[in-house]
């Protein structure tokens, strides 16, 4: 299946424990990509609605996902920012989603570029990864789209592409 998005992979750390990790790069700038992935405005032309979101370790956040899933039931996630370096690193932990960090690097084969990389340590059952994996990685196309000029129309989403992901996450693990 055609993603501009690398797939992502998970790795088992034990019972219900897994950590999926994507490592992506972007045309753009490390402060464009810090302002989608660390910032309200960013996070809602990707990913979620992000409000409170105050912006230093330690501080709340909760993640409202703009999405659903077949029953039209969106995503509430809350929690606190468990680590802050601005212009490079931003880790939430929140309910549902456990721990998601975006480490931003300066792309060392572009002469301007993001590096980023993503890990997502989560505990669910092993037949939830899949759906994980895929989520993530509609996100991640979204986020390409939003750091392109095009952001995510919510109104128009539906789980047509997260299904055909989930398929190919399923053929390749």
């Amino acid at each position: 299946m055609e993603s501009p998005i690398p797939y992502g992979t998970v790795v088992s750390a034990g019972g219900d424990t897994h950590v999926l990790t994507f490592t992506l790069r972007f045309p753009q700038p490390v402060e464009e990509v810090w302002a989608a992935v660390a910032g309200p405005d960013g996070l809602h032309t990707w990913l979620a609605a992000a409000d409170p979101f105050v912006q230093r370790e330690g501080g709340a956040i909760t993640l409202r996902w703009l999405n659903g899933d077949e029953y039209g039931a969106a995503t509430v996630a809350s929690g606190q920012v468990t680590c802050w370096g601005p212009a490079r690193l931003a880790e939430y932990t929140v309910d549902v989603h456990g721990r998601i960090r975006f480490e931003l690097r300066a792309d060392p084969d572009r002469a301007t570029g993001t590096l980023l990389l993503f890990t997502n340590e989560l505990t669910v059952p092993d037949s939830a990864v899949l759906g994980r994996l895929a989520g993530w990685h509609q996100h991640f196309e979204f986020l390409a789209e939003a750091l392109a000029g095009r952001p995510v129309d919510w109104r128009t989403w539906t789980l047509d592409r997260w299904r055909a992901l989930y398929g190919a996450y399923e053929r390749a693990l």
